[in-house]
């Protein structure tokens, strides 16, 4: 028996060949790159779906005015019960036809407290977790669809639809929930006149679309641009241009209610299709070939990317690199697997734009717009991406 080669063979048959044998204790070497290598034995997966409970409960008490986790939890706990104790009491009187009061928990702090995690605090960390995820799954959903890593949302001109409504929401009367919902119609429309041009042609192939949506984009761009154009500059226009940078400093809880259910409806039904991305992912007739509907799945992707998009938009401005960047870092992560990469993209995008978010509004005695910090963030980890070579789809 020897080491190091096989055994001598006979005539006619295969030559020797010389075969390396590595000894248990010297290190496997590779050209792997380190983090893969350290990711493989790391339960990366159940650290991504901890890492925004964790940032949850840490963007609460972190902030100008910080505040003791313990207490902080005991405001959000206790506070949560009595307001639905209070809500409780409220229907059994309108049911009873006389006052019902329910026990309720005794409150150790002060109302100045109360007011930073209900009315200040938690809107604005649940609007940053609902605008991060559904930009991402989003983003990680069209690069699905146009089989093109460097897709970000906005690619069907719903930023620039939305821009450009809420510059006219700001022109007409100033209202935020008028801004909010031309943002939205306008983004929606934007997108609409995209697909609608590809309909037109009676082809609507991702490469018209794309085109379509450069064309659609420039035209509410050169829109927007008329509109601030016509604003007043000492009053309507610093406004305009705040909005366009991207801010969560002013989102309510009534505004949560109002964009919550249209971004995780349409982020749920990318969810249960994310499989079917994997399909479109290999091209079109290839998923034709497979019996998968291409045409409706198209429209189904589009839909429910471009409700998110909007509904997000609308309460936050224009956040931009969400939607492209963290889809990358997911596959990174999991792979391009659709199955495993829109939960994790969605997970993902929550948690950095709630750490962008976090540090917006404490670095500086002035909140600092998101939109600057992403790009900030973003520019930098793209550029890194392509020294890597890691723009490519698998």
């Amino acid at each position: 028996m020897t080491f190091g080669k096989e055994t001598t063979a006979e005539t006619g048959q295969e030559p020797e060949r010389n075969v390396t044998i590595t000894p248990p204790w010297v290190p496997y070497r590779s050209d792997t790159p380190v983090y893969e290598t350290v990711l493989r034995h790391i339960p990366v997966e159940r650290a991504i779906y901890l890492l925004p409970v964790a940032l949850f409960f840490f963007s609460l008490f972190f902030g100008r005015y910080m505040m003791e986790p313990v207490e902080t939890l005991r405001i959000l706990v206790i506070g949560s019960a009595n307001a639905l104790l209070d809500w409780g009491s409220s229907l059994l009187s309108a049911l009873s036809g006389h006052q019902v009061l329910l026990p309720s928990f005794e409150q150790t702090w002060g109302a100045s407290e109360q007011t930073v995690v209900f009315r200040i605090r938690l809107p604005r960390v649940i609007a940053a977790m609902l605008v991060g995820g559904g930009l991402a799954i989003a983003g990680a959903s069209f690069q699905g669809l146009f089989r093109n890593p460097l897709v970000s949302p906005d690619i069907l001109g719903v930023s620039a639809g939305a821009g450009f409504g809420a510059a006219l929401g700001i022109l007409i009367s100033g209202n935020p929930g008028i801004i909010q919902v031309s943002a939205f119609i306008f983004g929606i429309v934007a997108v609409a006149v995209t697909y609608g041009i590809g309909r037109v042609y009676h082809n609507s192939s991702t490469l018209v679309l794309v085109l379509a949506g450069i064309i659609v984009g420039s035209l509410f761009s050169a829109l927007l641009s008329l509109a601030k154009y016509a604003a007043d500059p000492y009053d309507t226009l610093p406004a305009i241009v705040f909005w366009l940078m991207g801010s969560l400093s002013a989102v309510s809880n009534a505004e949560i209610i109002a964009v919550a259910p249209p971004i995780l409806l349409g982020s749920l039904c990318l969810f249960l299709i994310r499989w079917r991305i994997n399909l479109l992912a290999v091209g079109e007739e290839e998923a034709q070939a497979l019996g998968l509907d291409t045409k409706r799945m198209t429209v189904v992707l589009i839909v429910a990317s471009t409700v998110i998009t909007a509904s997000a938009v609308c309460i936050s401005g224009i956040v931009g690199w969400v939607g492209l960047v963290v889809p990358h870092i997911g596959r990174m992560l999991v792979g391009p697997d659709f199955r495993r990469l829109i939960p994790v993209s969605a997970i993902l995008g929550a948690s950095f734009l709630l750490v962008v978010d976090d540090i917006a509004r404490t670095l500086t005695a002035a909140e600092i717009p998101l939109g600057i910090l992403t790009a900030l963030v973003g520019a930098p980890f793209f550029a890194y991406l392509l020294t890597q070579k890691k723009v490519g789809w698998t």
